[in-house]
């Protein structure tokens, strides 16, 4: 498992903790661990991915996807601030 992913669920879910705090609502246990898994299923999906299509070390493809997603967002959201 690259260190990127082993590391994103911390990250994840301080990310699910500003969510609730400023859309004001609490969220279950079980709510948490479901969205969790979900995103590093996704995260994990999407890595695994670059790894078998372009042969890359799985910490490679981890960048890969990373920086695919950056780019993708300043594409559609341009360049902020």
């Amino acid at each position: 498992i690259p260190d990127i992913l082993a590391n994103a669920g911390g990250v994840t879910v301080s990310y699910f903790e500003w969510l609730q705090d400023i859309n004001r609502r609490q969220w279950s246990l079980e709510r948490v661990t479901e969205e969790l898994e979900d995103h590093m299923l996704e995260a994990w999906e999407d890595v695994r991915t670059e790894v078998d299509d372009k042969g890359l070390t799985w910490r490679d493809a981890a960048y890969v996807v990373a920086l695919s997603r950056i780019a993708e967002a300043k594409e559609t959201r341009g360049l902020w601030p």
